[in-house]
């Protein structure tokens, strides 16, 4: 395959259960590849597992969101330099990265997710009570998948739920590529406004959340830096809930559509955990989610990418690399490869992959225990998913049982 004949980068799926076809023509034939992109200018595309996993951990590429050669999707694309927020923890670099990251990582151990497990369990419990006892059929999307991650990340980090369609609102159109800069500039600046007074009340109560113990680690340190709490609760408030909302109607959807699995799941509930590895490889949500600037000239895969350009991981396509995992195209609950590229890989890899990891396995667990008999309530074909989104999923998932 020639870089031509991939002139333009294809940025929707044709199937909700596989990457552009394009991509995986890429995979197999020119897996390093200059393209152009949607909203004009060229940049360059990995495919291959080993190609990302390498371009994440090596220092020749910068995370730099900011660059000026940075890869965006659309001509609307915001610029970095115009929005109200601080650098976010996943634009740097080292030697500013470490200790941006180490200050958190804490939060989201093993261990401490742990600790959350019944708290979690007892909102996945109480929202399926109301939609059991609710209208049906039911909205999975409006009646679970949003508001149970939605209210997990409010928790943690000391958010009222009262705010949450606020913050759905804006962050649906901060990851719609359809809309214009002016309104994702809105939509931050409003993000911004809300978090600032948030952060200010709570340097003043003392609170025993994330955020309140990121300010109290802070104090003890010399003084709170506030325009960086902002950046960080806006990075975990959008990543926390938006994720694994899509990912819990995008993993439902497709178990009912695989019967056989999902008679599996339930004959053996701890085929969960496994299960939710594979639906994570399987759909790769934030597929343009890495992106990076090489800042010297890098040689992979025989191919040389010149200095100064902009780069783009098709991590959907590296998780289904043949040489990484067998049969790659097949739904396999039991492959339980937890080596998938959509939690990212390297210094950057996703703080809070752990405690997705978790909701989705209580989600999935609680779901198909208590509703045995639950089934689509329309047609598969008239299931609309979020094509224009940075991270995909779907609009709506109508149920009943």
């Amino acid at each position: 395959m020639t870089t031509e004949s991939a002139a333009t980068l294809q940025t929707t799926r044709g199937c909700p259960f596989a990457p552009p076809e394009q991509h995986l023509r890429l995979l197999r034939e020119q897996p390093v590849a200059k393209v152009t992109l949607p909203a004009g200018g060229d940049a360059w595309v990995a495919a291959r597992y080993e190609d990302i996993r390498t371009i994440l951990t090596d220092p020749r590429f910068t995370a730099d969101r900011g660059h000026p050669n940075a890869p965006r999707l659309t001509e609307d694309a915001m610029d970095p330099a115009s929005s109200p927020l601080p650098k976010l923890m996943l634009n740097m670099d080292p030697p500013e990265h470490g200790p941006a990251r180490r200050a958190v990582i804490s939060e989201f151990t093993v261990r401490r997710m742990a600790a959350l497990r019944p708290r979690i369990q007892q909102i996945v419990d109480e929202h399926l009570d109301a939609m059991i006892d609710g209208p049906r059929p039911a909205d999975l999307v409006r009646d679970l998948a949003l508001p149970v991650p939605s209210l997990v990340i409010c928790e943690m980090l000391g958010v009222p739920y009262a705010d949450h369609d606020f913050f759905q609102v804006h962050s649906a159109q901060l990851l719609n590529r359809a809309a214009t800069e002016q309104e994702r500039q809105h939509a931050v600046m409003e993000l911004a406004i809300y978090l600032d007074k948030l952060i200010t009340a709570k340097e003043q109560e003392h609170a025993d959340d994330l955020l309140g113990r990121q300010i109290a680690k802070q104090r003890e340190n010399g003084e709170v830096d506030h325009p960086a709490l902002i950046g960080l609760a806006f990075l975990l408030l959008i990543a926390g809930h938006e994720t694994t909302a899509n990912m819990i109607s995008l993993g439902t959807y497709l178990l009912l559509q695989e019967p056989e699995a999902l008679e599996a799941l339930r004959a053996d509930p701890d085929k969960t955990v496994n299960a939710v590895e594979e639906l994570l490889r399987y759909f790769t949500i934030a597929e343009f989610a890495m992106a990076r600037v090489a800042l010297e000239d890098v040689e992979l895969g025989g191919t040389v990418i010149p200095a100064g350009s902009g780069v783009l991981m098709l991590a959907n396509t590296g998780n289904r690399d043949p040489e990484v995992f067998e049969d790659a195209e097949r739904f396999d609950i039991d492959r339980g490869a937890r080596n998938h590229l959509t939690f990212g890989y390297g210094a950057h890899q996703c703080l809070g992959q752990n405690l997705a990891r978790m909701e989705l396995e209580i989600v999935f667990g609680t779901l198909f225990r208590r509703l045995p008999e639950l089934r689509l309530a329309v047609p598969a074909d008239q299931l609309s998913f979020k094509d224009q989104a940075a991270v995909y999923g779907m609009h709506e998932l109508p149920v009943t049982w």
